[in-house]
């Protein structure tokens, strides 16, 4: 039994054109063939970066995702294209976690999931944001 893959727009494409716009758009799922048993996925992707809304000044940190998967999973790829559109993003970190963990819920209506941004210190404060949702 195969998974199907027949809606995935980015997945196995080789020409790589990166957004410069946020769009929820971008994020792509596709069907949990375990969606009565119960599992986590672990998501992490350490290379994030938006921009601080007042300065214009880069805000680096990690974003990780943690889910409980119901009949769709998030496809990590087009993951990875979603993540890297905040890069011109002027935003809050507060807000983009936030922000992050809305446009996943409704990528792939997951039974629970958890977004935590650790950010870089700025200013020699560290800040981490972390975001919960339960079906």
């Amino acid at each position: 039994m195969f998974d199907d893959v027949s809606d995935l727009k980015l997945l196995g494409k080789s020409k790589t054109e990166y957004p410069s716009k946020v769009s929820p758009d971008l994020l792509e799922s596709f069907p949990n063939r375990f969606p009565n048993r119960d599992y986590w996925v672990t998501l992490i992707s350490d290379e994030f970066t938006s921009l601080c809304p007042m300065t214009g000044q880069p805000d680096y940190g990690t974003i990780v995702i943690k889910y409980r998967p119901d009949k769709r999973c998030i496809e990590s790829k087009s993951l990875k294209f979603y993540l890297f559109s905040y890069r011109q993003e002027p935003t809050f970190m507060e807000t983009v976690v936030n922000r992050i963990l809305d446009d996943l819920v409704n990528a792939c209506s997951p039974k629970e999931m958890i977004v935590v941004g650790k950010f870089k210190p700025r200013g020699g404060v560290v800040i981490e944001v972390e975001a919960h949702y339960k079906k």
